[in-house]
């Protein structure tokens, strides 16, 4: 188990990466480096370290260190779900579901890696099985904004206009503080889908 301080630094990395906010990513991480290196925790180190490299877009490096991060804590869900997107983001799809799932086996109730599950599946082409994600997600955190842009994308995928529609919305509700930024895309897409199903009628 992570400390709680390590814990919530992991989150507001999380949050700052996912809103592409990378001045916030690494001030995190860089509190996270010196609470590491203070409290001599090697796995939290190579952790940090890796969410260095990640910002910096050296996934092979970040994949190394996240390999060696998890020798010092095999149950750290957030490791296995960063070498997923590290996996991805080096053309390599073979395993990442397994990777996910792993994460998902140590940390059931972590909201990222059933997000982050659902994304890749919705990537690759099964959107059914990418909601199922996302609602898990949302039972989690039901006020995460980019969960529900990305359940809407889900779908639309199937075809699915109104609730693709309603998922939109519900995010706009939602957004505030660092999410602030993806108010004019969310409202892009709302009145893209507002036209398709105007169209349909």
């Amino acid at each position: 188990m992570n400390h709680p301080d390590f814990t919530q630094l992991r989150r507001q990395i999380d949050v700052a990466i996912t809103w592409n906010d990378q001045a916030e990513a690494r001030r995190r991480i860089a509190e996270g480096l010196r609470l590491a290196q203070a409290r001599e925790c090697p796995g939290e180190l190579l952790y940090f370290r890796a969410q260095a490299a990640i910002v910096d877009g050296d996934f092979a490096g970040a994949l190394g260190l996240l390999e060696r991060a998890l020798a010092f804590n095999p149950l750290d869900g957030a490791a296995f779900n960063d070498i997923a997107l590290c996996m991805v983001e080096e053309g390599t799809l073979d395993g990442v579901l397994e990777m996910f799932d792993q994460g998902l086996a140590v940390e059931a109730d972590y909201a990222t890696i059933h997000h982050n599950k659902g994304w890749f599946l919705n990537k690759i082409g099964r959107p059914s099985e990418a909601l199922a994600c996302f609602e898990r997600a949302l039972a989690l955190e039901p006020r995460r904004v980019v969960t529900w842009e990305n359940m809407a994308n889900a779908y639309e995928e199937q075809g699915r206009i109104s609730e693709a529609l309603g998922a939109y919305r519900h995010a706009l509700v939602l957004v505030e503080g660092p999410a602030a930024g993806i108010r004019e895309q969310l409202l892009a897409e709302v009145a893209r889908l507002e036209f398709i199903e105007n169209r349909r009628e």
